[in-house]
């Protein structure tokens, strides 16, 4: 910045420079420099990265950062591995999502925030799992999720009962583990453990694993059982002969099911529409059963 004095006002003689025109200018300059100095200084300073801060507002939940302790467990608890495709919906800061790339698996972090996706990113890239861990943008009620073998959640409650249709038609056998917050309605944890290293508040992790769908009839050899099914507990009866018997202790495990009746504990695995296993009463024998109208 300069200032211009005009020609017309300086007099052609030194004797008679106006010297106020002078002195007014000099004054000026050092206020000038201090200006043109902040200036450089400011556009030579970096933009501040984005921070995540604890308890930010979200689209549909409030950020709160998970322990690097309870990450370890729920992805323990998940047993994953590197054949798992993990997710995380709300993936927040991104660290389920890096620990489970660190464990060889592929995973994709789903965050409503645009700033902390790039956050996310920035972290895989330096964790240098850049290749395993991606995240996107987007709402984790439109997220497609139908590939994921894992699901690693810190949601509310109300968040999980509204998802818990998605997960319940996932594969048979897929894992969600939960940060604290159970599913509800009826849908108990088949696990709970809590953590206690390093953990001050939100220590529980709950894994559910996906049930098969058994509902309905089904024939054996010698008659017809039928499943009363609410999530992972069973119910029912066997009719042979004309006698019908109740099915007790009925439980799915993933594709795993088991179940007694008349004092003969069945223990199988689901397979579509098929299921086999063995028979264990006075005698040990194995079983199928077909679903009815297949």
């Amino acid at each position: 910045m300069f200032i211009t004095v005009p020609f017309h006002s300086i007099p052609s003689s030194p004797s008679i420079l106006n010297m106020k025109t002078l002195r007014f200018a000099f004054q000026l300059l050092p206020g000038l420099f201090f200006v043109l100095a902040a200036t450089a200084a400011a556009a030579q300073t970096p933009q501040q990265t984005f921070q995540p801060v604890r308890g930010q507002a979200g689209k549909d939940v409030v950020w709160i950062p998970t322990p690097d302790s309870m990450v370890e467990k729920m992805l323990d608890m998940a047993r994953v591995t590197p054949q798992d495709y993990v997710i995380d919906l709300g993936s927040g800061d991104g660290r389920n999502i890096i620990a489970a790339a660190r464990r060889g698996a592929r995973a994709l972090g789903v965050e409503y925030n645009p700033d902390l996706v790039e956050f996310s990113r920035r972290a895989a890239a330096e964790a240098g799992v850049a290749d395993k861990a991606r995240f996107v943008q987007g709402d984790m009620y439109e997220a497609d999720i139908s590939q994921a073998t894992v699901l690693a959640l810190f949601l509310q409650p109300d968040n999980l009962q509204r998802l818990a249709p998605k997960f319940l038609a996932l594969k048979p056998g897929s894992r969600i583990v939960s940060n604290t917050y159970g599913m509800g309605s009826g849908w108990m944890a088949d696990e709970t453990e809590t953590v206690r290293d390093a953990c001050v508040s939100f220590c529980l992790a709950a894994l559910y694993i996906v049930p098969a769908q058994v509902a309905g009839s089904w024939r054996l050899p010698d008659g017809e059982l039928t499943f009363e099914q609410e999530f992972q507990n069973l119910a029912g009866s066997f009719e042979i002969a004309g006698i019908s018997l109740p099915v007790e202790n009925g439980k799915l495990r993933g594709e795993e099911i088991r179940f007694t009746i008349n004092g003969v504990d069945y223990v199988g695995r689901v397979n579509g529409a098929t299921m086999e296993g063995v028979a264990r009463g006075r005698v040990t024998s194995t079983w199928t059963a077909t679903r009815s109208g297949e």
